[in-house]
C-alpha cells in the first residue's frame, strides 16, 4: 500500500483542476517564491518555514507535469 499525504492529494487536485493560463501564472508566482526562500537559505537566515522550500519545489514540478500532460492531449 503506498503510502500518501491526505494534503498533498489536496493541493496536487486543485492544481490539476486549473486551466493552463492558470497554472502558469501559479507557476510563475511559485517560482518567484522558490526564489526569495533560496535568497534567504543562501544569505544564511533561517527560512520562517524549513518545509516550505521543499514544498515549494513539489508544487512547481507537478505545474509542469500537469502542463505537459494537457499539452499531450
Amino acid at each position: 500500500m503506498k503510502w500518501t499525504h491526505k494534503a498533498t492529494e489536496k493541493i496536487a487536485k486543485e492544481l490539476r483542476a486549473l486551466p493552463p493560463a492558470e497554472m502558469r501564472t501559479r507557476m510563475a508566482e511559485l517560482k518567484k517564491e522558490l526564489l526569495k526562500l533560496n535568497v534567504q537559505v543562501a544569505t544564511g537566515a533561517n527560512p520562517a518555514s524549513p518545509g516550505k522550500l521543499k514544498q515549494t519545489k513539489k508544487n512547481i514540478a507537478r505545474l509542469m507535469m500537469f502542463l505537459g500532460q494537457q499539452k499531450e492531449v
